[in-house]
């Protein structure tokens, strides 16, 4: 049956704007464009021990699908977030199908009618999604400014306030100044919610994500762990008190009407976790790799078209969609897998190539990555 023609004219219009998104092929040019920042979706041996655990605790006879609240909630569910909620120092943690599923679910259950949400700006989009499904007002405050987060906290004072933001920015790399932003939500009593999807595995001794890092997760409301970038397996995590767990597992929509994850996702999370738990190498390495990239990107003079990240995601703005694309096929022609963003998954003007660092890129892969970007930009 054909399309309906209000839907081939919205598809048109992509077309006509160089905007039109396509599912890539293979290839097996040199990585910098998943979000396996520490290699974990490509390790054999966290496969292996997951299936071993699932096999020696008799897992795989007990597992049953459908959602947690019937039959879906097999034992190792219990198992890894009590052992995600230690790992994080968290009071509990509630695992979710996807990043998008506790997003959706989260903030279009917890935040009331009579509530205030407050987001960046830049926030993802599975965060606006979330708060579109939401009863409460909801409002964006500049991108990391404060100053004007703080009015619009002043203006609502009588309201409970939801702050929301990225602990790192997944098209900029950038990150907050959480110290001020708890401090700020703290001040006000808001309710403080931090996505933390491209700091698990990269910011910590073990890769436990920013806010721990930095010792300032106790004073977070509800913090946001993605399990499909740093740990490369499916799956997410609320870490919060038990009230809120309990609230989840009663509102949360994505969480209550969606089958569980099988035996084996999970136990591929659990054993993610106690690799990252064990394994500080490829975390060490990735450090490394992230200020060899700042480094050699400032002596070949690249420095300003980068936006500022000591993160794993760095991104170079190339505005207009015809010309970053053009430019990262030069640098897919040379081997290496460098991914353009067009608008409008960034706003018009601000397209960019997104390279993002993995501990198993080496220092002439960057090398030579950032000399080829040179002599195509100069």
């Amino acid at each position: 049956m054909k399309l309906p023609e209000n839907l081939i004219q919205k598809l048109e219009i992509r077309k006509q704007n160089n905007a039109l998104r396509q599912l890539p092929s293979f290839n097996n040019l040199v990585d910098f464009s998943s979000n396996d920042y520490v290699g974990f979706s490509r390790s054999e041996a966290i496969f292996k021990l997951a299936h071993h655990y699932l096999i020696e605790n008799e897992i795989i006879q007990n597992g049953a699908t459908g959602s947690r609240l019937i039959s879906g909630n097999h034992s190792l569910y219990q198992i890894a977030e009590t052992f995600i909620a230690e790992f994080h120092d968290a009071e509990s943690a509630l695992i979710f199908n996807s990043g998008y599923d506790v997003n959706v679910g989260f903030f279009s259950a917890v935040p009331q009618r009579n509530d205030v949400i407050l987001y960046d700006e830049l926030s993802h989009a599975s965060i606006r999604d979330g708060i579109t499904m939401s009863n409460a007002k909801s409002y964006k405050f500049i991108h990391n400014d404060f100053d004007d987060l703080e009015r619009l906290i002043l203006k609502f004072r009588n309201s409970n306030i939801y702050v929301v933001t990225e602990t790192v920015f997944s098209m900029d790399g950038d990150s907050p100044n959480m110290e001020e932003l708890v401090a700020l939500s703290e001040k006000h009593n808001c309710y403080l919610v931090v996505d933390e999807a491209h700091t698990l595995g990269v910011f910590g001794e073990k890769g436990e994500g920013l806010t721990q890092y930095l010792n300032l997760h106790q004073r977070i409301f509800a913090r946001i762990m993605t399990f499909g970038k740093g740990l490369g397996c499916h799956g997410a995590v609320v870490l919060g008190s038990t009230d809120l767990k309990e609230y989840l597992v009663n509102f949360a929509r994505s969480f209550i009407y969606t089958t569980g994850l099988s035996p084996h996702s999970v136990a591929t999370i659990l054993v993610a976790y106690q690799h990252l738990d064990i394994e500080k190498i490829n975390i060490e390495k990735l450090r490394q790799n992230i200020v060899f990239f700042n480094q050699q990107k400032n002596l070949l003079g690249l420095k300003p078209m980068f936006v500022r990240s000591k993160s794993a995601i760095q991104s170079a703005i190339v505005p207009g969609n015809e010309k970053v694309k053009q430019l990262a096929q030069q640098l897919q022609d040379k081997g290496f897998d460098v991914k353009p963003i067009l608008s409008p998954t960034v706003p018009e003007g601000q397209e960019r190539l997104r390279f993002c660092i993995h501990s198993y890129n080496s220092e002439e892969e960057i090398n030579q990555v950032l000399e080829f970007l040179r002599d195509f930009v100069f």
